[in-house]
């Protein structure tokens, strides 16, 4: 493994849902394996890859061979599920996921399987460079690639001239288009013996050699040109086709589609004969044609003359028809023989209700053979049988009763039809006879007339009308042997915007008939079938063939590759891997879609793909061709960029540093050529003088570079591969042909940037130029290039601004022109010439210091004579020495930055909205970015929320990047924002200097940099406080997966300290806020309720003991008439309108009890009283506020006391000023204990109590002072009372209650009041499944709207309230699960999951119920009382809190139920939990949200992020790790 000082390189890949690859993320590219790393699969917890979750791959273990179908499994581990594969070897592999659940099928386990996903591993391209004695590893994006003929390069003996130019010009690759023995054409792709070479390479002695002695000569070529000349070799690969000349051919015709293997193709072969003839016809001196077709008119007369009499003369039609004739022959036959039929496959009574065309379309449905495909003439066919059965059920007669029918009448019936069968056929005919006509036409148009075509001249039979789509081989004694049609074989050739994935031989595919194919009439289609199993001998033939070169070459270019079955190519390339692991493999596709380029680059491990500038038509178009092949944004943001540092555990159980780096789908990669040997030159398309600036800018990108040997010493046209016999001149000086000295130059700087890591790059277009600018990101240091493109006559300098660099230094290496002094090359009979031209020096740029209102800048201006065609080359540098360690130094964060920081240090550093920052310090809130908003924190958490999508996207266009190379206030606010909190928080003092020398640092460099370093920056911090934040926790928050770990800093959200608001009306200790940004400060920040349903998983789960306490601890003071406020106010006003909030109280003293060790006494603190005569209200000033004490355990029993004799009381202050909404009578408070149930009861229609408090505020719609939901019945979670008395908490065992509406004064126990409860609690709630058993509870059916749940409240003064089905009674369950019949409520539970779970809160009512109303919107301010002013707040909107209860709830009864079942329980758990995990993942708030509207859609009025709501999915996340633990 990698040591500390070169760490582990860890490539993460994370999967969806059921382990696919993530959406366009199906193809991964990795780099060559020059030291071994690691590739890591991860899904995420509760996914269905997750359950039992097998990643299987057929990379091979160390050891292992490759085999293309041997598949290993890896399973998914640990609390971010994932797998390891530690990749060693290059190649193409594959990977898919299976996954649990499973459906027994025939007692076989099924699994669920993933799509399947690919990654390529870049081979390991070693050598020594030209003039080096140092060896060198190549990265594809250093490789500089020539093409050359080797026909043209004359005998092995004779190459050493240009095999040193090559060198000398600095490329390290040399592709060879086919060295092996040409066909008839003399065309090196048309290959005759794919086993043997040219011999026209060899010497004369040479060529008497054997094959293996000759196969070792050119071994030896191939060895000594990686060795003196510093190149390897690549050459073409050709599988689809062969000479037509190849004599193997007649001993294996199968090898192609041939009229026997392939019938489908004889009406093609018939027309293409037919052709033939016609064209001998036309050449024949004696015919009326012109046999030199010349002109529109000459072509037009041949056409007429072709469509006039070939059809008619082979009678095409009979190959797409039925044979009437022949089919009543067939019918009548049947008749006459009275052959058997069945009477009963049609109906008389459907057929005769049909018109002729409906007949027609059964007929041929149920008898037509040979409907799908072509073949011989008449092919088609109709089954006379069936033929019968259906005409004697269309006529309804009897075939088996002679003379009870006329023959003659059912022939002329039977014909009718049969002639309506054709007639689509018919259609389809002449629509192919049109397409036919046209596409030769315009054939014979481009190979006659075209001005860019061949202009074959006159007709001869040599030259005929058009090239034959079919090869006929000879008769001869070894044909012969053969079935008839054998030795008629098809073509190859290609098809505009075809499917690359169809085989247009194939049975399906008309395009020979139809004369679509572009054909290669020196080339046999071969046809490989489905495997080697249908043509064996051809399979292995092209086996031997490509193990041969892969013996020899480097790599393959696959000619022809969008025409190659992908079947075939994968099982080639497996085969040459297996003799060249490190096999280099390049192709051209064409398929018009990066979609289908991934197809093919992903399964056959293509490393690169052929891209040619000179596609391009003007200067914008080849800078998008660089931008898009060749370059990686400079400062770019992506997150192989933003890598991670941590440990990782290796497979011996050992830790190692290592940088774990996130990868997204990958896109081809690109060797980006200047030229190839099929492109047009610069001379022909544009102007000679834009080789040179072409030529440079593809030197001057991040990808493969290529080149066609004469591109440099500027050829004037394409060279035709098949009629050139020219060679290859060998020049005294190559070095100052053309342009070649400076393209040395270049390519060897191409090699050196890719090298040195310079693999980021900026792209300008402007008019006629393009800028591109080369970029080490370690070191600033740089090359620029800047051409003046020449896509026309432009001698003149042209238009451009001057270039700026800020903090950069730039010197002039190279300002050149191409001067061309002819446009046409002198004749040579034997060797190849470029047009006469030479580089020109040009004056130098001028390149100057300048000053503007952002500082300043290198300036460059272009020189006045610059003619189209010319280069300038720089070399830039950073201006500042010490900016080039920036980037490691915003990377590095000492451990002693954060050591000191605290919690609520933490959160200033990571947190904080608006409202908090200003309540803290006043005028300074959260950041806005102009043209996209304010943060929603102040903290670095706000930045990380817009980053994020900017990581992902690599989007430097985004409005913040834009903001920051505009200037540094941003910089600064990060930095001075601290410094304002450093007098509260003096533990940030640390953090605010290493702020301030990044920032300054940062300032130094050009600003282009600044969204880059500020990121890298901040995400440096951000981790680091995560981490620091983390040490604060429990262990059990440390060690947990990401989601909880994230869950676990809402703590930090909603903890903190503000001015406003504390525990205390004079002391600033800090509080929970509700939720945010609604709840962060004043008053509003501190609700009784949402303390205590929040302090478990908020504070207790993350180890806040500290605070946990104080919240208990204050509003224990702030007990009155045995209730706690609501609203807190810092205990200032408080206001006492909650019932249920001083239950929850109790609960939390339970939990704080049980979880914090030592909890127990906090029972016997003392508690100073802030109303110490609870009737009456003092002002927190006033000398008698906390003059008397309480223990909190006292407080407990003051509170069972209270509530046993009932609470009663107004609220102080009431009216208006308190609440402006609520009506008078909503400010009475009354609860009483029903001493027959032991229930508490409480409440009226004019207040809310309980947590569903929405009160009325639309006067317009009569909802003001009204509750929405008043919630007035017997509280359903008494659970504390029971826990108390088991535990002996408390010293009294009983409560008195006082004698009053004639009752004498009594006691009652605990364990009576416990009895109560536990006798009635089903009884009173419950609604049983069967109505049958309804006398057994106390339920009214006229009220029922569902069974198998229990009620939300009981003794509601509105009766139907008690029946509505709401998500409160799981809460009951998790604090008093003795209550429930366990079958009872898992049955209830399930009714939840089913009717009231959303994707992340519950439905705060049924569905069915008249007053659901799912859309909550507090703005509304309509006429319509369910919803105007939001009063529909709990009435369907989705809330998140009780989703975390409804879970727990449904552990604790599932593994009742179902002891064993915790891991899958948790799994279900987790699974349905991926919308909390998404939303952690994408909200900017970093939490979860108050509550959703229908479905989970974003509620604009609820807090974002939400104490509650994060706090009860924690309690689960911690119940599911203790019942884990409990299980060890």
């Amino acid at each position: 493994m990698a040591g500390k000082a070169d760490p582990l390189v860890v490539y993460r890949v994370e999967l969806d849902d059921d382990g696919s690859p993530e959406d366009f993320a199906s193809y991964y590219r990795l780099p060559a394996p020059n030291a071994p790393y690691v590739l890591q699969f991860r899904v995420i917890a509760g996914s269905l890859a997750s359950n039992q979750g097998v990643l299987w791959t057929n990379y091979p273990p160390d050891g292992e061979e490759f085999k293309r179908n041997d598949f290993y499994q890896y399973r998914f581990q640990g609390n971010e599920p994932e797998c390891n594969l530690w990749i060693t070897r290059p190649g193409a592999f594959e990977y898919y996921v299976e996954h649990s659940p499973y459906a027994e099928s025939n007692d076989t386990l099924v699994w669920s399987r993933s799509k399947t996903g690919y990654f390529v591993v870049d081979p390991q391209l070693s050598l020594t460079p030209y003039g080096s004695s140092a060896p060198v590893t190549l990265t594809l994006d250093a490789l500089a690639i020539e093409s050359v003929v080797p026909k043209w390069m004359g005998k092995f003996s004779e190459w050493e001239p240009h095999l040193t130019t090559i060198a000398k010009t600095g490329y390290n690759m040399i592709h060879f288009v086919p060295l092996q023995y040409r066909g008839i054409s003399n065309s090196p792709y048309s290959i005759y013996d794919q086993l043997e070479f040219d011999p026209n390479l060899f010497e004369e002695a040479d060529k008497k050699k054997s094959q293996e002695e000759q196969i070792a000569i050119v071994k030896g070529v191939i060895s000594k040109i990686k060795k003196d000349y510093g190149a390897l070799s690549l050459t073409d690969i050709v599988w689809n086709h062969t000479a037509c000349n190849s004599e193997w051919l007649w001993d294996h015709p199968e090898a192609g589609y041939n009229l026997h293997n392939s019938p489908h193709l004889i009406p093609a072969f018939e027309l293409d004969s037919a052709l033939l003839r016609f064209s001998a016809h036309v050449a024949d001196p004696s015919s009326p044609f012109p046999a030199d077709i010349k002109t529109e008119a000459d072509l037009n007369t041949v056409l007429t003359a072709l469509r006039q009499t070939i059809f008619a003369d082979i009678k095409l039609w009979e190959f797409y028809v039925v044979n009437v004739i022949a089919a009543i022959a067939d019918l009548k036959k049947e008749i006459e023989t009275g052959t058997p039929y069945k009477s009963d496959l049609f109906k008389h009574e459907v057929l005769a209700k049909l018109n002729l065309k409906e007949k027609a379309a059964v007929l041929k449905k149920v008898a037509l053979d040979g409907a799908g495909e072509h073949g011989n003439r008449h092919h088609k066919r109709l089954r006379a049988n069936i033929a019968k059965s259906y005409i004697a059920s269309l006529l309804n007669i009897d075939f088996t009763k002679q003379g009870s029918f006329s023959v003659d009448k059912v022939l002329r019936e039977y014909k009718t039809i049969v002639n309506e069968v054709n007639l689509d056929y018919y259609n389809a005919y002449d629509q192919d006879v049109e397409t036919i006509v046209s596409n030769v036409e315009n054939r014979i148009k481009y190979i006659r007339l075209d001005p860019h075509g061949p202009r074959l001249g006159p007709i001869t039979e040599e030259n005929p009308l058009l090239e034959t789509y079919f090869t006929r081989l000879p008769d001869n004694e070894r044909t012969a042997v053969h079935p008839e049609g054998s030795t008629a074989l098809v073509n190859n050739g290609w098809i505009w915007n075809a499917d690359p994935l169809r085989d247009f031989a194939g049975k399906d595919s008309h395009a020979y008939l139809r004369r679509e194919v572009i054909i290669w009439g020196d080339c046999v289609k071969l046809r490989y079938g489905k495997g080697p199993e249908d043509v064996p001998w051809l399979w292995e033939r092209m086996k031997q063939y490509t193990l041969q070169s892969a013996r020899l070459f480097h790599g393959f270019r696959i000619d022809n590759c969008h025409s190659t079955p992908l079947h075939l190519a994968q099982y080639l390339l497996d085969a040459a891997r297996t003799v060249r692991p490190d096999l280099y493999v390049v192709a051209e596709l064409f398929t018009g879609s990066e979609e289908m380029d991934i197809r093919f680059v992903s399964r056959l491990g293509i490393n690169s793909l052929i891209r040619e500038a000179m596609q391009a038509w003007d200067p914008r178009e080849l800078s998008r061709l660089i931008h898009r092949h060749g370059v990686k944004p400079v400062g770019c943001l992506d997150g192989s960029s933003l890598y991670e540092n941590r440990s990782w555990t290796g497979p011996d159980g050992k830790s190692v540093q290592c940088k774990i780096v996130p990868l997204t789908g990958s896109h081809p990669h690109a060797l980006f050529m200047d030229c190839t040997h099929d492109n047009e030159t610069p001379h022909q398309k544009r102007r000679a003088e834009d080789t040179l600036s072409n030529g440079a800018l593809v030197c001057m990108t991040s990808c493969a570079i290529g080149s066609v040997k004469g591109y440099d010493e500027l050829y004037p046209t394409l060279l035709n591969l098949v009629t050139e016999k020219r060679h290859y001149i060998t020049y005294k000086d190559p070095m100052s042909v053309g342009f070649t000295s400076v393209k040395a130059q270049l390519n060897r700087l191409h090699t050196r940037l890719a090298l040195e890591g310079f693999d980021e790059a900026h792209v300008h277009h402007e008019n006629e130029y393009i800028i591109v600018h080369r970029q080490q990101p370690g070191t600033l240091k740089g090359y620029i290039l800047i051409a003046h493109t020449s896509f026309y006559d432009n001698p003149k300098r042209g238009d451009t601004m001057p270039i700026k660099l800020r903090g950069t230094d730039a010197k002039c290496l190279l300002s050149v022109g191409l001067e061309v002094t002819s446009r046409t090359a002198s004749k040579n009979e034997k060797f190849l010439e470029g047009l006469p031209g030479k580089i020109v020096a040009l004056a130098q740029p001028k390149i100057s210091k300048q000053w503007d209102d952002q500082g300043s800048f290198t300036q460059v201006e272009i020189p006045d004579r610059f003619p189209g065609g010319s280069i300038i080359l720089l070399e830039t540098h950073a201006e500042q020495p010490d900016a080039v360690k920036v980037e490691e130094m915003v990377k590095i964060i000492p451990e002693s930055v954060f050591a000191s920081t605290n919690w609520f240090d933490l959160n200033i550093v990571l947190y904080r909205c608006d409202g908090e920052e200003h309540d803290l310090t006043p005028g300074n809130g959260a950041y806005n970015i102009p043209n996209y908003g304010p943060l929603v924190y102040c903290g670095l958490e706000g930045y990380i929320s817009v980053l994020k999508p900017i990581i992902e996207n690599n989007d430097l266009g985004h409005a913040f990047c834009s903001h920051l190379r505009e200037g540094y206030w941003a910089l600064d606010y990060v930095s001075d924002r601290i410094e304002r909190h450093l007098e509260l928080f003096p533990g940030l003092q640390s953090l605010h200097q290493w702020y301030v020398t990044r920032m300054s640092a940062i300032k130094k460099l050009p600003n282009y940099l600044a969204p880059r370093l500020f990121t890298l920056t901040v995400m440096t911090a951000y981790n680091a406080a995560r981490t620091r934040a983390f040490a604060l926790m429990t262990p059990f928050i440390r060690n947990s997966d990401d989601f909880t770990k994230s869950l676990s800093l809402t703590a930090l959200q909603v903890y903190g300290s503000t001015n406003s608001a504390s525990l205390h009306p004079t002391k600033k200790i800090p509080c929970l806020a509700a939720g945010l940004p609604h709840f962060s400060h004043r008053h509003m920040r501190t609700w009784g309720r949402d303390v205590f349903i929040s302090l478990r998983g908020i504070l207790m789960v993350t180890g806040q003991y500290e605070g946990a306490k104080e919240h208990i601890l204050a509003f224990a003071s702030s007990l009155r008439h045995g209730t706690i406020p609501n609203l807190l106010d810092s205990l200032r006003t408080p206001r006492y309108n909650s019932r249920d909030s001083v239950w929850w109280f109790f609960q939390s003293v339970q939990d704080y009890c049980t979880m914090v060790p030592n909890g127990e006494d906090i029972l016997k603190e003392t508690v100073a009283r802030r109303f110490p005569d609870v009737d009456k209200f003092v002002d927190y000033e006033s000398d008698q506020a906390y003059s008397t004490s309480s223990t909190l355990e006292e407080i407990l029993e003051e509170i069972l006391v209270i509530h046993a004799n009932g609470v009663h009381y107004r609220e102080i202050n009431a009216g208006p000023r308190l609440d402006e909404q609520m009506s008078d009578k909503g400010f009475q408070v009354d609860v009483v204990l029903d001493e027959t149930t032991g229930f508490l009861r409480g409440g009226n229609i004019y207040n809310c109590g309980t947590w569903m408090d929405k009160m009325g505020e639309s006067a317009k719609a009569g909802t003001k002072g009204v509750p929405a939901t008043p919630r007035d019945g017997a509280n359903s979670s008494l659970r504390w009372v029971i826990e108390l008395h088991k535990k002996k908490i408390f010293k009294c065992d009983s409560v008195t209650i006082t004698a009053k509406d004639g009752k004498p004064e009594r006691m009652l126990t605990l364990v009576q009041w416990d009895k109560l409860i536990q006798e009635n609690f089903e009884k009173y709630f419950y609604i049983p499944l069967n109505p049958k058993d309804d006398a057994q509870f106390m339920v009214r059916p006229d009220l029922v709207n569902r069974r198998g749940m229990y009620k939300d409240t009981y003794g509601s003064i509105t009766p139907f309230a008690d029946y509505q089905f709401r998500p409160n009674f799981p809460v009951a369950m998790c604090v008093a699960p003795e209550l429930f019949d366990k079958d009872r409520a898992m049955d209830a539970l399930n009714l939840a999951k089913e009717v009231l779970l959303g994707p992340l809160g519950m439905r705060t009512l049924d569905p069915q119920d008249w007053a659901y109303r799912p859309n909550y919107d507090n703005s509304n301010d309509s006429d319509d009382r369910m919803i105007a002013k939001g009063w529909n707040y709990h009435q369907g909107p989705e809330w998140l809190w009780c989703t975390g209860y409804f879970f727990r709830a449904y552990l604790n009864f599932k593994l009742v139920i179902e002891p064993e079942a915790v891991n899958q329980t948790a799994y279900e758990l987790h699974r349905m939990m991926l919308p909390h995990k998404a939303q952690m993942e994408t909200s900017p708030w970093a939490g979860l949200a108050e509550l959703t509207n229908l479905n989970g859609a974003i509620c604009v009025d609820a807090c974002q992020t939400q104490a509650w709501s994060s706090s009860t999915i924690l309690d689960l996340l911690y119940d599911i790790e203790q019942l884990k633990s409990e299980r060890v």
